[in-house]
């Protein structure tokens, strides 16, 4: 069979590369894709906008895919799904209504209250007066949210009562573009964040295997919020008895109440998590596909074919899917960078060493790169994912970091201390 996977990002690189694993995959095609899928064998790049429903439909019919994959956030939100399974496709990821579990974090606490799910006190506000009045009988540190989508970097953990009203200003002036419209104004929640990414097909949700993110730029978890600049799984902050109530009072109630609401959703539904300190599971976020830095460490322990797992969804079967296998093993990835992300950064460097990085024993997911004229160029800011696996969190962190060493391009930047929670 063939699959077509959606996105342009670490994520896709390491979709495409799980789903190549399978017997089952002759095939994989990418839209639009980057330097990493570009020279994967078994896999091929095609230069569509991911905003062309109508070519991506053709595309897939014309080559008799049997499995479209959509990776990011954005097209979900559009409907890309509605679309193509009205063209008669299988698709993985949620419909347009599903997928505003994450284009509306105001939606989704709602979602949560209805379905009893723990997770920080919130108010939205649409005006600046209230909110700044509102924000004024707060506590401190407290948690400022553009609604919408702002590429994971639309959350200001605010220390003070002036950061906090600068955070709400920006959003209203239009930082994040319409995204900022409505913002949500939520407790502080302390402990140890997590990532539990689930599959569901709309009646059965199966958690995968827990991980641990570094969302800031800097050191010790300091700085802006990024798209993630490192990762691990399993995380031990995640027990299996944890995980059993993140399964009974977060994951089921929410597909609970989603299909109450009459909502098709087939795909991944992403819980962002805070552990408290006496190991509560509480909801800091609901994203509606995989997480990424976290896909990158997940899906090289998965030992079960990827395509089974995601075909059972898409066909609303997952119920009758054997128990999922695993590797008993850890994974750890560190993300590579051009200087200056999250903000402003350069484009279009030489990338060297990414075949010595792949002697050390990892595996280098392309994030934004792209391939010209045989050269591996940076294309985004986040630019490569360094994954490697090992017998323990240090061997997998080392084997990471021997082998990121010997990549090297202009204004590179990686942070040192990926893992240090847990070391």
């Amino acid at each position: 069979m063939k699959a077509l996977v959606l996105g342009s990002g670490g994520r896709e690189h390491a979709l495409a590369w799980k789903l190549l694993a399978s017997p089952q995959i002759q095939e994989v095609m990418c839209v639009p894709g980057n330097g990493g899928t570009a020279t994967l064998p078994g896999c091929r790049n095609l230069g569509l906008s991911l905003n062309d429903f109508e070519g991506i439909a053709r595309v897939a019919l014309v080559n008799n895919l049997s499995l479209v994959v959509v990776g990011p956030e954005q097209p979900l939100a559009d409907g890309i799904t509605d679309y193509l399974q009205q063209q008669g496709l299988k698709v993985f990821g949620p419909s347009q209504a599903g997928a505003q579990i994450e284009a509306s974090k105001a939606w989704a606490k709602e979602l949560m209250m209805e379905a009893g799910i723990p997770t920080a006190t919130s108010e939205v506000f649409t005006e600046l007066a209230p909110a700044i009045a509102y924000l004024e009988q707060q506590p401190l540190p407290i948690v400022i949210k553009a609604d919408g989508l702002a590429a994971g970097k639309g959350v200001t953990v605010a220390q003070t009562r002036e950061e906090a009203i600068a955070a709400v200003q920006e959003a209203f002036q239009g930082k994040f573009g319409t995204a900022g419209d409505r913002v949500v104004i939520e407790a502080y929640l302390t402990g140890q964040e997590a990532s539990v990414l689930a599959v569901t097909d709309g009646e059965t949700i199966i958690p995968l295997m827990p991980a641990q993110d570094h969302k800031q730029i800097g050191e010790g978890d300091t700085g802006p919020n990024t798209g993630g600049m490192g990762a691990y799984a399993p995380t031990p902050v995640v027990t299996p008895e944890i995980l059993d109530t993140i399964q009974t009072q977060i994951l089921e109630p929410a597909i609970a109440v989603l299909k109450q609401r009459g909502i098709d959703y087939r795909g991944v539904l992403y819980a962002g998590l805070m552990i408290s300190p006496n190991g509560d599971p509480l909801v800091i976020e609901f994203n509606c596909r995989f997480g990424d830095p976290e896909t990158q460490v997940v899906l090289p322990l998965l030992e079960t074919p990827l395509d089974e797992i995601l075909l059972a969804c898409a066909e609303k079967r997952l119920a009758d899917l054997p128990p999922l296998r695993w590797k008993p093993a850890s994974a750890a990835c560190v993300v590579a960078a051009a200087e200056g992300y999250p903000d402003q950064y350069l484009k279009g460097m030489v990338i060297e060493g990414l075949e010595a990085a792949a002697e050390q024993g990892a595996v280098v997911f392309h994030a934004g790169t792209q391939l010209h004229q045989g050269q591996v160029k940076a294309s985004g800011g986040r630019v490569l994912t360094v994954t490697a696996l090992g017998e323990t969190f240090d061997q997998a962190l080392e084997t990471a970091y021997a082998a990121i060493a010997k990549i090297q391009f202009e204004s590179m930047y990686y942070r040192r201390d990926i893992g240090f929670r847990i070391r």
